[in-house]
Formats: C-alpha cells, structure tokens, sequence
C-alpha cells in the first residue's frame, strides 16, 4: 500500500478504499433508459393517452348522430346469370313483418335476452370489454369477436352495415350509448328482434316464427322461442332441416344454454325447465323464383360467395357473410352452361325419375339424386343437379357430404401408390400389372402382422391372384384393402386430401373402402384433377360477381401439381378399363351414342345399399352422379334395394346411365385420353370371351411383363398392347398371370360382375 492509500485509509478510519469501477459503456445505456422511462414519465404518458382518447371520444360523441333506420332502404335483390350472362333468377321480395313487442310472449323474450345478453335490462347498451376486443381484433386481422349486446347488435342491423372496420365498430359505440339514452328498452329489443336475420329468407321474429313453426310471434312456446334465439348465433349450421349431425348437436347444446339461463334469471322455473322437449321445426317453404334447380344453384353460390367473404377477410365469420350476402345488391354469374344444365336434368328425369314409383314401389320415394359436372380445363361448375325439386327437397344433393363414396375411392389409393412410388409387403412396385390376392375376407397383412381387417368381396367372391387393373375393373374390396395398407393409409389420406377430400379422414385401413362421407362436388373435383395430369382442379360455382360498394375476387380453380402426371395418367388409364372391361360396361361402353369417345370412371355402392355411384370424366368433362337412400319422412340414410324395380341399386345401373346419357348428349365430337404412362396410351379392352379355370398362378406381389387378359389361359401370350418396356426380374415367373374370373371356384355371372355390392360394414363395391 502506497503512501497516500494509508493516508486516506487513516482518514477513513483505516479501511482500505475498494478500487473504483468504471462503468461499462452497456450499464450507461441502461441508466439512460432508466431516467427516459421513468415511473412517473410513463404514468404520465399514459394518462395523456387517456386523456386524449376520451377528448376524442367526446368529439365523436358529439359528431355523431342516431341516423335514420336504412335496413329496409339497403335491401335489394341479388341477380343471378347463367355462364353466358342470361338471368337464371332473381332473390324475391324480403320476408319481414314488423310486430309490436307486445305480440312477443314475454318468456319469448326473455329466451332472446338470455341467449344474447343477460345483462340487458341494466347495462348502458354497450359491453366496452367485448367492443375493445372487436377494435383490437380489426386492428390486428383477427376477424371474428363477440360480446356484443343486444343493443350493439340491433345498431348494426338496423342503423349500419355488417362490414368489418374501426369505423363501423365506433359508430355502432356511439349510437348504442344514445339509444340506450333516448329510447326504452322494450323499444330496442323490439327493434332487435325485428330486424335479425334467422335463416331460410327470414327477417324478424314473424317471418322467423311462420318459416320454422308455421306460427304467428304471439303463439310461440317457450320451446319455440329459445330454439329461434340459438339460431340467432349460427343460422345455416344450426337450421335442423340442413344441419349436419354436429350441426344438429351444437343446435340442442344452445337450445338448452338458452333454457338453463332462462333459468338463472328467474325467468323460467325449474319445474318448467325440466319439463321442457326441444320442438324439431318444419320443412322450409319455397320462395319464388328458386322452383326447379334455381334454388340448388343459387344456394351454392351463395355459399361460395360467402366463403369467399370470409377468406378475403371481409367478414369475420360465415354467419356475417350470410348477412352481407342477404343483404342484397348481388350480381353473381354463375359457371353454369345453360344448355348442359338442361340436359343433366333431363338425363336424370329419364332415366331416373321416370322409373321411379312411389305408388307401386314404396321404397322410390326414398331415392334421391345428385350431380355434379365439372370443365377439368377451367375447374368450372356447367351443371348441377340438387334434387327432384327446391321446393320440395330442401337439402343439396350435389353438396351433401353424409353419404359413403364406397368404391369411387380405390383410384385415389391407386393414385396414391403410384405417386409414393409404393410396394407391396414384397417389395415389388405397385403398378397397374402387380399382382394381388383376391380372396375374399382376406386379412390385411403389414410387416408379417395381420391388421384385424378382411373386407368381402361382391357377393363373397374369390378371385384368388389378379391384377390390379382387373381388380379396378371388378373392385375386389380385399386387393385395395391390402394396398391402403402398402402404401401406407397416412400417405392414402394425405393424397385423397390433396385431391379435393375433406383433410380430417382417419388413416384407418376401413377408409379403403369408401366408409367416409363425401359428396358428388368433391368427387367430381378429385377426378378433375385426375383428368387434369395431377393439377388440383377445385369446382368453382361462381364465375364472377359485382357489387355496388365491394369487390370480391375467387381464386383460380386450376391449383398446383398435386400429384404427378404419371400418377393422374396412371389412373386414368386403369379406369378405362372400368368402362371397357369392368362394372360400367353395360351403361357406357355399349352406349349407342358413345360413338367410340374414350372414357374413364368408376361405380361405388355403398354398405347396405344406401348409396350408388358413377363418376366419370372424358378429356373435356367429369361428371360425377350419387343416388342416396334418404327416408321421405325421418330423412335419416336406409337402402335402396328394390327401388325401380332393380333388385338392387348398383353404380353401374342408374347412376352410370344418367352419366352416360348425359355426357354424350353434350359432347361436341368425340377426343382422347393424352396420357404419360409407363403401359401406353390406354389399357386395352379385353373380350367378353367366357372365364376358364386354372390350376396354376404366380405369387400373389409379382408383376408380370404384361396386364392379365379377362380370357387368357396362362399359357396365352399378351398382346402388343399388353407389352412394357420393363421385363420382370429374373427370380419371377414369365408366364402371364391368370385371368381375372379364373378362380379355383366358380367365377361370378355377367349379372355378378357387372357391379359391386355392399356387404363390408362401412364400405362397399
């Protein structure tokens, strides 16, 4: 210690004086930060905001005025145009009545205030948290918010607009607090109740009351009128007559949500409550202008419309967009060919309907319809069929997504192998020529292990080994159970997906088998897509539309590469077989006026027979046709057998006839398949010569150097069309593999053949 360190030591009382610090360069910022932001300096701040947003509030305030009531002004009706620009229909007259509150049964009322807001009676007409959250919402693109009350809610109906902006949301502020000052509260529910929109055309508690219950306001039960308060949340999910099985789920959760807060205000006892039976509504009424197919057409398009409005972000829900969109003021072109559009329903009615009789056949009063045709050049929806009537079948059949596909599905799993570049549990490639074990009942094997599946074949037939071309013409249930399970039912579901599916089907191996729900719009998208070379074709109903204060653009239907083209080729390729070989024959390929068109497709039936499928495409239009088992009074799914006097519904019968006058009714002149396939151009059609039966066949994995033809022995060459560029490998037979009915069993007759039948649970043929 130097001199002068003891000094000052001394002076300090003898302790050592720690050596001094400097302060880092990054401790000096943090100080600087510290005294910008200072507690009281942030305080400050933030009073000043405050300050300022109620200054600017009070202006607003000012500013501000209750407007006069435009919603009947605003109204108009959308216009509807076929493709070529003609009007198909008009949106009618609105359908509103205004009644006095004192028309409304008071525990009517208090089921609407319970299920919107329960505070109604004692706040001051706006609810700041939810608002605060719908500004911030706005403000960041979040879309859709809650928690507006019942006042808020009549202000956008009546005084605004449903358009999402901080504009909007400050001005429906303003006015809710000087309403809730200026007028009663029964003025305002009176208003609310009037003004929303419950679905089905229907404007206010009478419109509502007559379109559900067939009943004036003042005759509503309870029962009645909590149900029309839980519509208020989710008309077209929670509208029984359309409503899907969760759809109608989430309808009796808010129905009883809406009795039990009834409940806990008081307004209802509890014996009442328990007493209480939820009432099924009516079937909707027709509204002019929307007979026939219009209304079919113009609920898909309004339904595309919405969609789109929800995904530009010009609404924050469907509900809203349902709004806007009933709002009026539309003029919505359609892709619909008017001169295709006729003759879809005319093929239906003559080869459908006509057969069809009720009074002889009580089971044809349960066959209903549906259709969808698809451009796969420019994903363009040229014709649609919903059903016998609008008016009197309410429900879509074209876009109803509740009944099985069945076999329609097997070329998604084929496409899926290809795509994967799959193999068998062999290793060998799975391609249209592999060959596979046809048994029927034959348990699904993975690594060794048996899965605990064994689908049955039509009519329990064994095919012992076959191709897989012939087992699509056929559709063995157990060959593409086997090959799901190849491939791998993850990369299945994955594919049926990408090609226009619903993205939530499970990867179990009974999917194989069309157990899924799906509809004649999805399939006929997948087979577009298919027809397209692999780019995803998604079916567009709406071509354009205008309107006077919004522009909304769709997206091109035609997407990306979603499979490869060797992959989409590939299975069109082995569909013509269907068509020249398998269970379309009859319909199609002996068609007289398919004057030699080329064509790909398949035919599905469903377990017990519910459903029938046909959907086909050419080079320039895919048509897919459904036939759905629908009990005329519950509308729940039963059979078809019977019906037209058919023993049994088949794909390959009605639905494949309609296809197949329909389609070449509408051709211009007939085209071919362009495709890029390892087998050529096409598989070629085999004979009609009768089965023969063999002794002999190779191991079901091995792929033979040419496609099995229906009539050849195994000691028949292939032919030129037959050949492949890839000769099998050493340690495999050359001999071709046998023909697709020879069995060690006796084969199935013309009759058999020429469709699949149900008798898998949860899938088909």
């Amino acid at each position: 210690m130097g001199r002068a360190e003891e000094r000052r030591a001394r002076q300090r009382g003898g302790r050592r004086a720690a050596p001094k610090r400097r302060r880092p360069p990054a401790a000096n910022g943090k100080g600087r930060i510290r005294r910008l932001f200072t507690w009281k300096k942030i305080l400050g701040t933030f009073l000043g905001l405050c300050l300022l947003g109620m200054g600017a509030f009070v202006v607003l305030y000012m500013m501000i005025q209750i407007p006069e009531g435009n919603a009947d002004a605003t109204l108009q009706s959308n216009v509807y145009k076929y493709g070529d620009g003609t009007v198909m229909t008009r949106s009618g007259e609105r359908n509103r009545e205004i009644v006095d509150l004192s028309k409304v049964p008071k525990d009517v009322q208090h089921a609407f205030v319970a299920a919107e807001n329960k505070t109604f009676y004692d706040d001051s007409g706006v609810d700041l948290r939810g608002t605060a959250r719908g500004l911030l919402n706005t403000l960041s693109g979040k879309g859709a918010q809650g928690g507006s009350t019942i006042t808020q809610q009549y202000v956008k109906n009546y005084y605004l607009t449903q358009d999402q902006t901080v504009t909007r949301k400050l001005k429906e502020l303003v006015i809710s607090l000087k309403l809730d000052q200026q007028k009663s509260k029964d003025y305002i529910l009176a208003g609310y109740l009037n003004t929303s929109y419950y679905g089905r055309g229907a404007y206010g508690i009478q419109a509502a009351a007559q379109a559900y219950y067939r009943v004036d306001a003042e005759e509503l039960t309870v029962e009645q009128g909590a149900y029309l308060a839980a519509l208020l949340q989710a008309p077209s999910q929670y509208d029984w007559a359309v409503a899907t099985e969760t759809g109608k789920k989430l309808a009796k959760q808010r129905w009883n949500y809406v009795l039990d807060k009834m409940v806990e205000q008081d307004w209802l006892s509890t014996s009442d409550r328990q007493a209480a039976k939820f009432q099924i509504p009516e079937e909707p009424k027709g509204v002019e202008g929307m007979q026939g197919q219009n209304g079919y057409l113009v609920d898909a398009a309004n339904d595309a419309l919405e969609d789109q409005l929800v995904a530009a972000g010009t609404a924050e829900d469907k509900e809203q967009a349902a709004a806007m969109v009933e709002a009026g003021g539309w003029t919505v072109t359609l892709n619909i060919d008017k001169k295709k559009q006729a003759a879809l329903e005319k093929s239906v009615e003559e080869q459908l309907t006509s057969k069809l009789d009720a009074d002889e056949r009580d089971v044809d009063a349960d066959v209903q319809a549906g259709a969808v045709s698809v451009d796969p050049k420019t994903g363009g929806v040229v014709a649609m069929y919903g059903g016998v009537d609008y008016l009197k079948h309410y429900v879509n059949n074209a876009t109803r997504k509740d009944y099985q596909p069945a076999s329609t599905f097997k070329p998604v799993i084929l496409a899926a192998a290809v795509d994967q570049d799959a193999e068998t549990q062999d290793g060998v490639p799975i391609t249209a020529n592999t060959v596979y074990d046809g048994t029927s009942k034959r348990q699904v094997e993975q690594n060794g292990t048996k899965v605990g599946f064994a689908p049955e074949n039509e009519d329990d037939v064994d095919y012992g080994d076959i191709s897989v071309q012939t087992a699509m013409n056929k559709s063995v249930n157990s060959v593409f159970a086997q090959m799901g399970v190849d491939v791998g039912m993850d990369q299945v579901v994955d594919v049926a997906a990408d090609l226009g599916m619903d993205d939530d089907l499970q990867a179990v191996p009974a999917q194989t088998l069309g157990s899924m729900g799906a509809s004649p719009l999805q399939m006929a998208g997948v087979y577009a897509t298919l027809d397209n070379h692999g780019k995803k074709v998604t079916p567009a109903i709406v071509k354009s539309v205008e309107h006077n204060s919004r522009a909304v653009e769709f997206p091109d239907p035609i997407g990306e590469q979603v499979i490869s083209r060797e992959a989409a080729d590939t299975v069109t390729s082995v569909l013509t077989g269907v068509v020249d070989d398998g269970t379309a024959k009859t319909s199609v390929r002996d068609n007289p006026m398919r004057d030699g068109q080329q064509v790909a497709g398949k035919t599905g039936t469903s377990d017990n027979n519910k459903s029938a499928w046909f959907t086909g495409f050419t080079p320039k239009l895919v048509t897919s046709v459904g036939l759905f088992g629908e009990d005329a009074k519950t509308h729940g799914q039963v059979a078809m057998y019977g019906a037209g006097g058919e023993d049994r519904v088949n794909g390959g019968g009605f639905p494949a006839q309609i296809w197949a006058a329909y389609t070449f009714g509408v051709m211009d002149k007939t085209s071919k398949f362009d495709l890029d396939t390892k087998q050529g151009a096409a598989v070629a059609p085999s004979t009609s010569a009768p089965p023969t039966e063999t002794t002999s066949s190779p191991p079901a994995e091995e792929t033979t150097s040419a496609p099995p033809k229906d009539e050849e022995t195994t000691s028949a060459p292939p032919t030129d069309e037959e050949t492949t560029t890839t000769p099998p490998p050493d340690d495999e037979t050359t001999t071709p593999p046998p023909d697709d009915e020879e069995t060690t069993t006796p084969p199935p007759t013309d009759e058999e053949t020429d469709e699949e039948d149900d008798g898998f649970p949860g899938g088909g043929w």
